[in-house]
């Protein structure tokens, strides 16, 4: 009964179970292709190593498998549904073990034999069931295996799904920029159509403007438009290849040429404009001509030989206008000029038989016309003055120094260079156009500048005239316009030998001056010497911001010459106090006319100062042996000797006391003499002064010694009453002093 019951109670569990499965299998109604779906497990054309043959037939072969149908319908893992499937049967393995053990049970325990009977019969039942058991186990591993590979499966097909994905985003990535590129390109096509369009017809407008217009502000840029299409078609090589250039260019050649033929008539009557008199050229060119600039870079660009005629139009048309107002500007300036200096006016030169001089001093005069530097610096001040109107000048009746003339005739170059060189840049787009030009002034300057350079003997002027070349120089440096660079230094080269020859010519008249001739017997400054001061001084005056070495040399040549003259000069005086007083004096006045010029003396007024130091004391020593020889001689010799050391003859009071008492007796009044004389032997007071000071020193220097020679002499006190003091003499002294 106990093995009845089990085996009721196992056939119960197996119908359940299969009753359940059917229950299951009707209430979801799996169908395999359904869950499946129409899979696509054709080889992927990118995926090489994965493989679904033979995948469709394994699933067709399961299809009717409930228990797979099933587990698939549930999405059951299998290893979850291997698990169950352990624990039911171990469940119902132990619910069959409890029936048998419990006592309580409603079955009456049956004894052991009877039991084992039970289990007997109900062997070939266990074995089955035992069996089925493993045969379910090896469907579930087999299952297992299955799902796991079908897993691996979808695995890799998700992974191919997404690799699809992936090209296909990036697919229509590329779809869309093609799309973008593909309206770009369009865009780019409809405007280079467009353009193409735009740059090849022939406007009607145009077409009028260009015949039948006038030649204005509407005009030019109607000739830019032309200008910009034939350009177009004659460069661009697509145009070249299009059936519309047939049309368009026989009309293009036709506007061209009637361009071409227009503004030259226009640019040609302009240009006849600049030859009327009394016309102002820099004002037709910046208001009416500069208008039109286009006209001329357009006919350069499609007219090349109505551009090269209206070049040459121009370039004769200025070049005769400038050289006319140049010409009739230095005829006008030639009325002005003031002649300075002649072949005769040099620095050695006698001229009191001239009609210049009627007197030996009278130079003296006329030095500020002919030597001196004077109020004709301030042209080197005035170098960015306008120039001179000369029918204003010609009306005040003033006249010039040719250097003055020379300044206002290469201002009024410099300005008209300035303005042109910046018109044939602006107007022609050519700055060597201006060379063109200015041939003919610079040729009516030129013969105008070689008629005068030969004919001027005004080394002052001359010398003036190469720094104001140089103070041009740097005005047109400073205006960063080179085109008078060349022409500004033929005009200093062609200056620099004429002042040299000119300089020459004085040294020359110093060097071979007649001495006899050129003497006075006048002991105050020469004539020849006062010129050499001022004539130095000038040069030294302009030189000081240039330091010309060579221009130093040349005077210190020339001072050389006019001392070698003034000592023999000197010497044809009979004195030799008057042959002293004679070179002070000249050497004094030519310092101060140094000085006046400036402090730039340098050496050649160290070396006056150093002569005029020693003829001085040459002089002072002549002067007081004139007054007090006995005394000078004595304390040069008889002084000067050792008392105490000498055995010969000593100085006795005898020998000293007719000295003392001479002294005493008139030395005022050979100081007044001696006042006096210097008084009228200098003609300059302040120089006198000082040379009758030096004297008055010396003096009291001589008697000092005296005196102290007279305290060693043996009874030299007795001539103590004799003895002048010191102090009396240095009154004498400072009373002259005041004086000074």
């Amino acid at each position: 009964m106990a093995q009845l019951a089990v085996a009721k109670e196992n056939e119960g569990l197996s119908y359940q179970f299969q009753e359940s499965n059917e229950i299951d299998s009707q209430k979801t109604g799996f169908d395999l292709g359904t869950f499946v779906g129409d899979l696509n497990v054709d080889d992927d054309a990118t995926s090489d190593d994965i493989s679904l043959e033979g995948l469709q037939q394994e699933l067709e072969d399961c299809k009717n498998d409930q228990v797979v149908a099933n587990i698939l319908s549930k999405g059951t893992k299998l290893r979850e549904y291997t698990k169950g499937v352990e624990n039911n049967i171990r469940k119902v393995e132990l619910d069959s073990i409890q029936s048998l053990d419990q006592p309580q049970r409603v079955f009456v325990p049956a004894p052991p034999e009877y039991l084992a009977m039970d289990y007997i019969k109900e062997s070939d039942n266990l074995v089955s069931l035992h069996e089925q058991i493993r045969d379910c186990d090896s469907i579930l591993s087999q299952m297992e295996t299955l799902l796991s590979g079908f897993q691996a499966e979808i695995g890799s097909i998700s992974s191919d799904i997404k690799i699809l994905q992936e090209k296909s985003m990036d697919m229509g990535l590329k779809l869309k920029n093609r799309k973008c590129k593909f309206a770009f390109f369009k865009q780019v096509a409809e405007l280079k159509l467009a353009n193409f369009v735009e740059d090849i017809i022939v406007p009607p407008r145009m077409v009028d403007i260009i015949i039948d217009g006038e030649v204005n502000e509407e005009y030019m840029s109607t000739l830019e438009i032309l200008s910009k299409k034939l350009k177009f078609v004659e460069l661009e090589t697509m145009v070249k290849m299009s059936k519309a250039l047939k049309d368009v260019q026989p009309e293009l050649e036709k506007l061209r040429q009637k361009a071409v033929s227009k503004v030259f008539d226009f640019i040609v009557q302009k240009l006849y404009a600049l030859r009327k008199p009394k016309t102002n050229i820099q004002i037709l060119q910046q208001n009416i001509l500069l208008k039109y600039k286009y006209v001329v870079t357009f006919l350069k660009e499609h007219g090349k030989e109505v551009y090269i005629e209206v070049r040459g139009a121009y370039i004769d048309t200025m070049n005769k206008v400038l050289s006319a107002h140049f010409w009739a500007y230095i005829q006008a300036l030639e009325k002005l000029q003031l002649d300075i200096a002649t072949s005769s006016d040099l620095i050695g030169v006698d001229t009191r038989n001239s009609s210049l001089f009627s007197r030996g001093r009278e130079p003296l005069k006329n030095r500020s016309a002919v030597f001196a530097l004077g109020e004709r610096i301030r042209i080197l001040k005035e170098i960015d003055e306008p120039a001179l109107i000369p029918h204003i000048a010609e009306a005040s009746s003033i006249k010039y120094p040719y250097e003055v003339l020379f300044r206002s005739l290469h201002k009024l170059l410099m300005d008209t260079a300035t303005s042109e060189y910046h018109f044939c840049g602006d107007f022609f787009g050519e700055e060597p156009i201006f060379y063109d030009i200015f041939t003919g002034p610079f040729s009516v300057i030129d013969e105008h500048f070689n008629s005068i350079l030969p004919n001027c003997y005004d080394a002052i002027g001359l010398m003036l005239m190469i720094r104001i070349i140089h103070q041009h120089q740097l005005v047109m440096s400073r205006r960063r316009i080179p085109c008078l660079d060349s022409y500004l230094d033929k005009v200093n080269i062609a200056l620099w030998p004429r002042f040299k020859m000119v300089f020459d010519m004085h040294l020359n008249s110093l060097r071979n001056a007649n001495v006899r001739n050129l003497w006075e017997d006048d002991i105050h400054p020469h004539y020849v010497m006062r010129r050499y001061a001022e004539f130095t001084a000038s040069l030294i005056h302009l030189n000081v911001e240039y330091g010309d070495g060579q221009l130093e040399l040349n005077l210190e040549r020339l001072r050389m010459a006019v001392n070698d003259l003034l000592i023999k000069l000197a010497k044809t005086f009979p004195k030799p106090k008057l042959q002293t007083v004679f070179l002070i004096n000249n050497y004094d006045m030519t310092i101060a006319v140094l000085k006046e010029a400036g402090p730039e003396g340098g050496k050649i007024q160290m070396h006056f100062e150093e002569l005029l130091k020693s003829n001085t004391a040459l002089f002072v020593e002549e002067l007081l042996l004139e007054h007090f020889n006995d005394l000078i001689k004595f304390v040069k010799t008889r002084a000067s000797e050792d008392q105490s050391a000498s055995s010969e003859r000593p100085i006795a009071v005898a020998e000293v006391e007719p000295l003392v008492k001479d002294f005493a007796s008139r030395w005022k009044v050979a100081i007044e003499l001696m006042h006096k004389d210097v008084i009228t032997s200098f003609s300059n007071f302040l120089c006198g002064m000082e040379i009758l000071r030096a004297a008055l020193t010396q003096l009291l220097l001589y008697y000092t010694r005296l005196s102290d020679c007279i305290k060693k002499i043996v009874g030299g006190s007795a001539l103590n009453k004799d003895l002048v003091s010191i102090s009396s003499i240095m009154y004498e002294i400072r009373k002259y002093s005041r004086t000074f």
